[in-house]
């Protein structure tokens, strides 16, 4: 008798739990890449654009979607409302297509101590994010919507423009701030973490077939959130950037907003933390009490 596979389910509150921490921590993060300054190599500019192993180490320790959407709202709140601005319906693009990606690559971990899979997924998240990403550079160049930016060195075509960045982006950001950490962090931390925070590991012995990871369904899901995203910014940028705002208080302050997200975003995270371990030891608690009462 074959046994039926069980998916990894957490409970309303875990998920809640999952979410909020991926948001502050990756808001937190994104706030000290701002203050890493780009290095120019001739026409290539190489830049940390954002430490992917964050919200890749929660998507495929703990919950794929919670993990990825917590991230992309992170980014929002304490990258942008924090510091008294929103791009408004732009937005919308930067959301949706990370969110996809980091989903993707966690949904591709089957198990967590496969440092294969673990790699691979990892790299994956950020070329599907940086590919989405190029491909709406190109389509608004193509539709006339933004002016060609000239690169000193390269060739005037938005193709060899964009075909650089997404090389660049993902051989450096992709191998310094995802593949590295990722790799070190995601086989160390299985099996560990998620009883401190009172959650049961993923169960690695459950394999499953990438048929039943990428499914037409969800094939279909993301081109229509990409498409809407690519959508968004389009008209973004054709003057119609619904809901796009500025605090009047951001030019007296500048830079030092900076330090009031990441303060905000580092209480998040230990109360976070806090609360998870809380209810952590409450749980051990009560399965003891029920043993001895047995």
């Amino acid at each position: 008798m074959s046994l039926q596979k069980q998916k990894y389910a957490l409970t309303p509150s875990q998920k809640m739990m999952v979410f909020i921490l991926s948001m502050s921590l990756y808001g937190l993060s994104n706030m000290f890449t701002e203050l890493i300054p780009s290095l120019q190599l001739g026409p290539i500019e190489l830049s940390v654009e954002y430490f992917a192993f964050i919200p890749l180490t929660l998507c495929i320790l703990f919950h794929p979607f919670y993990g990825a959407v917590g991230a992309s709202l992170g980014e929002v709140i304490f990258g942008e409302l924090m510091l008294g601005q929103f791009g408004g319906l732009g937005e919308l693009e930067k959301f949706i297509l990370f969110s996809i990606a980091m989903y993707i690559a966690g949904s591709m971990v089957t198990n967590p101590r496969n440092r294969l899979q673990v790699g691979t997924a990892a790299m994956l998240g950020v070329a599907i994010h940086q590919l989405l990403s190029c491909m709406v550079d190109i389509g608004k160049v193509w539709l006339g919507i933004e002016e060609l930016e000239a690169v000193s060195g390269l060739a005037e075509s938005i193709l060899v423009i964009e075909g650089v960045s997404f090389i660049t982006d993902v051989l450096f950001s992709g191998t310094l701030f995802a593949l590295l950490p990722t790799l070190y962090l995601v086989p160390r931390l299985y099996g560990k973490i998620e009883p401190l925070l009172g959650m049961k590991p993923r169960d690695a012995s459950i394999k499953y077939s990438l048929g039943e990871i990428v499914t037409p369904r969800l094939l279909v899901v993301c081109i229509v959130l990409a498409c809407i995203g690519t959508l968004a910014e389009f008209a973004a940028e054709s003057d119609m950037n619904i809901g796009e705002w500025e605090s009047e208080f951001l030019g007296q302050y500048g830079d030092q907003l900076i330090w009031v997200s990441i303060g905000l975003a580092a209480v998040v995270v230990l109360f976070t933390i806090m609360m998870m371990k809380r209810r952590a030891s409450k749980s051990v608690s009560g399965n003891g009490q029920e043993n001895v009462h047995g």
